[in-house]
Parts: C-alpha cells; structure tokens; sequence
C-alpha cells in the first residue's frame, strides 16, 4: 500500500517527495529502478541509525528492503500511466498521499518498529534535542538537496508532498481513532528475547549470588 503510493506520487508527474527526489536522482545517475535506489538509501540509513544506537524493528528492515520491491513490481505492471495535465497530477499526487498515510497507519500499528527515514529522524531528535519538525525537516531538506544535484524529479508536486503529508497523515490517524504514540514497538533484541529456545537458555542458566 505504501509502495503504491509512492508510485501514484511519482506517476503525477509534477516533481517527486524529498525522498524520492533522492531515489530518482540516483536511478538516473546509476542506472537503477527507483525501487533499487530506494533500497539503497534505505539500507544506508539502516547502518547510520545503527551507528548511532538507535534500535531497529524488524519493521525497520521490512520497509526497507519490501517498500522498494513492491514499487518496482508495480512499475513493471504498468496499471498506472504517467499524468500529463497538471490539475490531473495534482488529484493524483494527493490521493497517493492519502494511500501512504493509510500504509502508514498499518505499518506503524503493527508495532515492528519505525521505517529508516523516520528512525534516522528520531535518532536526531535524540541527540539534538531539536523540536522534531526541525529533524524532519533537516534530513527531508538533506534529501531533495542532494536529489536536486543529482537531477532528481523536483517540481510543484515537491512542495504539495512536503507540506500536504503531514496533514494526510492527520486526517487518515483522526479518522481510524490511532494515536501512534500508544504503540509499543518490538525491536530485533525484543523479538530474539522471545524466541523459545533463548527463553530456554536464559531459565537453564545458573543464577549468581547478591
């Protein structure tokens, strides 16, 4: 769902997310699908985040690698054309926003853990102590920045999906009643905790004195 989204945002055709300015730039200049670059980025970000303690979900590795190959799958299908009037880009572009909040909604309420952008993005928050619309918009803006010079999709649609998510996203959690800040998330050490044979482990061994 999230994944086909993105491709209604980029099927528009009037200029790309901040990410995905970044994705596209790169499947240009190396020569990959926009799927593949998303991957790539995702994966970077993956290590950064790691780097800097932040912990990671199996969620986190899912969206990473899944958002990606689902994007190039629908590409392949080819089920959506690229837009060619730009009030068409326009209802196309905001309906995908609208289908990447609802994945959002799933994919957060499953509580695996947060995608990179946004782990990356609370990682800062951590360490800046930075109000979070200034993380988000530091690593967004670092995005389209270096998508730009790499001559990524840039247009009209950039700045309706950089300041249009975040209402789409409230408008989608308000509707379902979701508060994502109840969600418990389970991280890779948590699911690794819970698996039978290291429950096993941990009960077998020895206890130590005070």
């Amino acid at each position: 769902m999230y994944a086909f989204g993105i491709v209604l945002c980029l099927q528009a055709n009037i200029g790309c997310a901040p990410w995905d300015v970044l994705h596209t730039g790169l499947s240009i200049k190396l020569g990959m699908t926009v799927g593949q670059a998303s991957i790539l980025v995702g994966a970077l970000i993956c290590l950064i985040v790691f780097l800097l303690r932040e912990k990671l979900g199996i969620g986190t590795l899912l969206n990473m690698l899944l958002i990606g190959v689902f994007i190039d799958l629908i590409f392949s299908l080819e089920i959506i054309p690229a837009m060619d009037h730009l009030w068409i880009g326009v209802i196309v572009m905001v309906s995908g926003l609208f289908v990447i909040a609802l994945g959002s909604y799933f994919y957060i309420g499953s509580g695996f853990g947060a995608g990179p952008r946004d782990s990356l993005m609370v990682s800062l928050r951590r360490r800046t102590n930075w109000p979070v619309g200034a993380c988000r918009a530091l690593t967004e803006g670092s995005a389209l920045a270096l998508g730009y010079f790499l001559g990524g999709l840039v247009g009209i649609g950039t700045v309706i999906a950089a300041l249009g998510i975040g209402f789409c996203v409230q408008i989608v959690f308000n509707l379902l009643r979701f508060d994502p800040v109840t969600v418990k998330h389970e991280t890779l050490s948590d699911i690794v905790k819970n698996l039978p044979g290291h429950r096993r482990s941990n009960r077998n061994r020895p206890k130590q004195n005070a």
